[in-house]
């Protein structure tokens, strides 16, 4: 028996295999820690980004102490065009494009619902039906600009919406000045966003579109992205 069990023993000199199981799983937890790591730091950059973009949100309409040759209105809520129609008439702007309107909505139908202001639809008001996103928005919005000659726009659009809003028309309009008139709406008004699921909800994908569209502005000159406008109806609002 202990000759045998001496045969068992390595030779001096002779270093004993490695089973080929050993270093694997070492790997694989070195590999996973990294993963782990890298994937916490991801998500640590966008919640920093989340909270620089929140902070970007205004909480209080402001007061607005400059005109500028034009406003612009993005839709997708009431507040915006009625706000918008009332910087107009009090010559914060020479004239006001409401840009993103529906296809089958006329200029006769919006008046009517501010009849304080009709005459203006008739004299200072322009509808844009063609936008159907944002990059729309910013697109038509530099055709009008180009059309009136203005060097200066005053931007009318939700305070969520705003600095996703002003990225896309600064790519587009590098050349002028833009001055924010972030909306407030009533349920802004009524609790902080932080405090409500649905505002919360909102802001946060306001946030990722804004990664999205900072990401392919980086990637598409001026030139390409209005060209292949057309073709990006699918992209949310």
């Amino acid at each position: 028996m202990r000759m045998r069990t001496s045969m068992l023993k390595p030779m001096p000199g002779v270093q004993p295999m490695a089973t080929a199981a050993g270093p694997g799983p070492r790997r694989r937890a070195r590999g996973l820690k990294v993963s782990a790591a890298a994937a916490g730091l991801c998500v640590a950059a966008l919640a920093a980004g989340f909270f620089w973009y929140a902070s970007q949100v205004a909480l209080t309409e402001p007061a607005l102490e400059r005109a500028a040759d034009g406003i612009v209105a993005l839709t997708g809520g009431p507040e915006r065009i009625g706000d918008a129609v009332e910087l107009l008439a009090a010559g914060h702007g020479k004239r006001l494009l409401i840009t993103g309107v529906n296809r089958t909505t006329r200029a006769d139908e919006i008046s009517r619902l501010m009849p304080r202001y009709q005459l203006m639809f008739s004299c200072c008001i322009d509808l844009d039906h063609s936008a159907v996103n944002t990059i729309g928005n910013a697109i038509e919005t530099r055709r009008w600009a180009n059309e009136h000659g203005f060097r200066s726009l005053v931007i009318v659009t939700s305070s969520f919406h705003m600095p996703r809003a002003m990225a896309e028309l600064a790519h587009q309009m590098p050349e002028l000045t833009l001055i924010p008139y972030p909306v407030i709406t009533e349920r802004q008004r009524a609790a902080p966003w932080w405090t409500s699921a649905a505002s919360t909800k909102t802001l946060v994908f306001e946030y990722l579109k804004y990664i999205v569209a900072v990401v392919r502005m980086r990637l598409d000159p001026v030139v390409q992205t209005a060209e292949v406008a057309s073709l990006r109806g699918h992209i949310a609002r």
